[in-house]
């Protein structure tokens, strides 16, 4: 079931509920941004039916199976623009239209190459809407039992080269944005990138 968490901003879960989401996001001017497991492929197939948007573009912003298992079936169901960043490789059977990278746009966003969760790992940030798309730069603070409303670090099980990860926060601190959505645990509304900045320092 979709939510409509901004105003032509649609959280589309496709698997779990609280903390443990999996999830993708939809943009009212027709950008997917990652595309869930493949076996919950009919959930975002029908959550995007319920948005009422038509997809128009698809960006993946990291090849780990749960954002990029259901993008066959989206490329096949919507035929949009694809996009992947930079050193991604995942399987896919449809035709790859773009591959970007750092300070590239991806529709409204623009790119930032932020590695260590994975080497190729891109949050995509629209300043003007004040909008971060922070894909597993970090997870809602909810999604290891504290108060909603901050960020956290993705554990390091999870996470190539943690330290790393750490280091990639520096580079949010040059944009400013309200809004920080994370595919993981409860994405953050009001004061992103204060909430951020406080956590970097």
């Amino acid at each position: 079931m979709p939510e409509e968490i901004l105003d032509g901003v649609f959280d589309i879960t496709c698997a779990g509920t609280g903390q443990s989401r999996f999830r993708a996001f939809l943009f009212a001017d027709g950008t997917l941004v990652d595309t869930g497991l493949a076996d919950t492929t009919d959930a975002l197939l029908d959550g995007i039916v319920q948005t009422g948007v038509e997809v128009e573009r698809v960006a993946i912003t990291h090849a780990d199976r749960d954002h990029v298992g259901g993008l066959d079936a989206v490329i096949e169901t919507h035929d949009p623009k694809v996009f992947l960043p930079v050193g991604a490789d995942p399987d896919v059977a449809g035709e790859v239209d773009h591959y970007y990278g750092d300070g590239d746009t991806v529709g409204p966003f623009e790119a930032v190459h932020m590695p260590g969760h994975s080497d190729h790992h891109h949050v995509l940030i629209d300043e003007e809407a004040g909008i971060a798309v922070l894909a597993d730069a970090l997870f809602g603070s909810d999604q290891r039992g504290l108060p909603a409303g901050y960020f956290h670090l993705p554990p390091g099980q999870f996470t190539d080269d943690l330290n790393l990860a750490e280091e990639s926060l520096e580079k949010l601190l040059d944009y400013e944005f309200e809004v920080g959505l994370v595919f993981h645990g409860s994405s953050v509304l009001e004061g992103a990138s204060d909430r951020i900045a406080a956590y970097v320092y």
